[in-house]
């Protein structure tokens, strides 16, 4: 699955029980009508993947969707395993040119 929007909040690494396991979160500002924070966990070795973006930056985050059932209570986790920032759409921008190397013949005068 994918996740496309705005980076809100960058966790640090922090580490969880006493196996080593390590976990950083994010979370992304979607870009809908309503927009919605959700909260993407890395995990492992993929909590580097991070390191390189910076709050306001735009992304494409992979998600996985995790459930389990602790006590007859069932839990959801959005697991993230690859980010990549949105390249730019180029600079929209810019001032039309018309066009300056048009022959005489492509200037037909109208028949009205």
């Amino acid at each position: 699955m994918q996740l496309n929007g705005t980076i809100k909040l960058i966790g640090n690494t922090e580490e969880v029980g006493n196996n080593g396991f390590t976990k950083r979160q994010t979370v992304i500002t979607t870009k809908e009508q309503y927009p919605q924070d959700i909260a993407v966990d890395f995990v492992k070795e993929k909590t580097s993947l991070l390191d390189n973006f910076s709050i306001g930056q735009e992304v494409n985050v992979s998600i996985n969707l995790r459930g389990n059932e602790y006590k007859g209570k069932y839990y959801v986790n959005i697991q993230g395993w690859k980010i990549e920032a949105v390249q730019g759409q180029g600079n929209t921008n810019q001032p039309f040119e018309p066009a300056t190397n048009l022959n005489e013949e492509d200037h037909d005068d109208l028949p009205f």
